[in-house]
């Protein structure tokens, strides 16, 4: 039995995790993706914001191999274990997008130092 798809619209959540540091590192959603990331050992998301498969430092330079996929129990949702190649992940120049932590009274806190410039990475338009 494979992925799935059916249960949020054809897509399902792939949270990407540093195989080596066990650090949580994105958050991406595929589709057919999946099966572009098996064929390619990079990962590959939807790009919900594009309308189309997006693999990941395809702007940056910043590819995540993938080590090994895992499955949820409900078959809902992807664990993507990978080998980031390059400084960071996040487009706002940081190693993870979760570099902020959300405190109790609803501010959140950087918590992490940038790693990358994302001007000197994307120019000044930012990421496409």
């Amino acid at each position: 039995m494979g992925v799935a798809f059916g249960r949020a619209g054809g897509l399902v959540p792939a949270i990407v995790q540093d195989d080596r540091t066990q650090e949580v590192l994105m958050l991406g959603f595929m589709n057919e993706a999946l099966r572009e990331t098996q064929r390619t050992g990079e990962v590959v998301f939807f790009s919900r914001s594009r309308n189309r498969l997006w693999r990941k430092g395809e702007s940056s330079g910043h590819v995540l191999k993938v080590r090994e996929l895992r499955i949820d129990c409900d078959k809902d949702a992807l664990l993507v274990r990978v080998e980031p190649i390059g400084p960071g992940v996040c487009h706002e120049g940081y190693r993870s997008c979760f570099f902020r932590r959300l405190d109790d009274d609803g501010s959140t806190t950087v918590i992490a130092e940038p790693t990358f410039s994302p001007q000197q990475v994307y120019g000044k338009a930012g990421p496409q």
